[in-house]
């Protein structure tokens, strides 16, 4: 793990993002070199017939506090299970046990069905609409660890830790590449002739999980659920055949793309991915990532490494660190090619 390391200054944490969005910041790497951008640049630096594939993900007030008597437990849901019960992180889990019940505010409770260590399986009283009600009431936005907030995520947090792309409730955190586009910039990109299409991939909370050991053969990958459609599978085969490349708008779109790809060619996918891409993974379809820039020892520092090659970017990464870029889920982004 010791060659996905770096030194990040504490200063170079996004605790808020750029206004209006597409002002952050654009780091630019390619095979002639780094090239200082900013996202409204982003119709200029690619081609007309490329094609921008976005996650459509909707975050959902993930982040729940129950009362067990006078115990209080942190649950972060994950996903939800075919049985209707969610998988869950909890905080002071050694105080459950199968069979408690766990009440939130505004009448939503939950049953503890199992529990492994911090990972608990939970089955709620309501569900579809209700649940929707409940978790809007008694729920918040899931912020990453690094965006500090004492007193909890605000009612900004919510409005602007949501995607442009965001159609379908489901994900714990947000797709966050997709955070720099505004409709300004989707005009600007299609009067270019730069399409986009949507994938789904919720966002699930073992995104906020730190890699542990110094193996990483030894980390296995939360699942995620995941859809790509036919409608989108056939916009991306047609622009390719054009000539067009494929954009990934973020880390999620790109492993959805190659779940979907598994096979060698793009098909249809709906199901969970627990696609873990490192350096000697083979990409199929994604030919340029737009993403944000990553914490140091992470699966998608690792990711961008596998796609544009280690050294390559770690100097990217001492570039901007040292030109003042701003990193995270909040921070600017970088637009990379795929190594050849």
């Amino acid at each position: 793990m010791s060659a996905f390391d770096f030194d990040l200054p504490p200063d170079r944490i996004a605790q808020y993002p750029a206004e209006p969005r597409h002002s952050a910041r654009l780091l630019h790497v390619s095979g002639e070199g780094f090239g200082d951008h900013i996202v409204t640049d982003l119709p200029n630096l690619l081609r007309a017939g490329d094609v921008l594939v976005a996650n459509d993900t909707r975050v959902i007030p993930a982040q729940l506090e129950g009362r067990r008597g006078a115990a209080r437990i942190g649950i972060t849901l994950d996903r939800p299970a075919s049985d209707g019960t969610w998988y869950a992180l909890a905080r002071n889990a050694r105080r459950l046990r199968a069979g408690d019940v766990l009440d939130f505010s505004d009448g939503l409770s939950a049953q503890v069905e199992s529990l492994d260590g911090g990972d608990v399986r939970l089955r709620f009283n309501c569900d579809g609409a209700a649940f929707a009600a409940g978790l809007a009431a008694s729920g918040a936005i899931a912020l990453p660890p690094y965006i500090t907030r004492p007193d909890g995520p605000t009612e900004e947090d919510r409005a602007r830790y949501q995607t442009v792309f965001a159609r379908h409730d489901g994900a714990v955190a947000a797709p966050t590449a997709g955070l720099h586009f505004t409709p300004q910039l989707l005009a600007a990109l299609a009067e270019r002739q730069i399409g986009h299409v949507a994938v789904t991939l919720h966002v699930g909370a073992g995104t906020f999980l730190p890699m542990r050991g110094d193996d990483p053969e030894q980390h296995r990958m939360h699942a995620e659920r995941c859809h790509v459609s036919a409608a989108s599978v056939a916009a991306i085969t047609a622009a390719r055949a054009e000539g067009g490349r494929v954009v990934a708008v973020g880390t999620t779109s790109l492993r959805s793309l190659e779940t979907a790809a598994a096979s060698g060619a793009l098909r249809a996918f709906e199901g969970e991915t627990t696609l873990f891409v490192k350096p000697g993974y083979r990409f199929q379809i994604v030919d340029v990532l737009l993403t944000n820039f990553h914490l140091p020892r992470s699966t998608l520092f690792m990711l961008v490494c596998a796609f544009a090659g280690t050294e390559r970017m770690r100097a990217a990464y001492a570039h901007a660190i040292s030109s003042g870029y701003r990193f995270y889920s909040y921070g600017d982004a970088c637009l990379i090619e795929a190594a050849l």
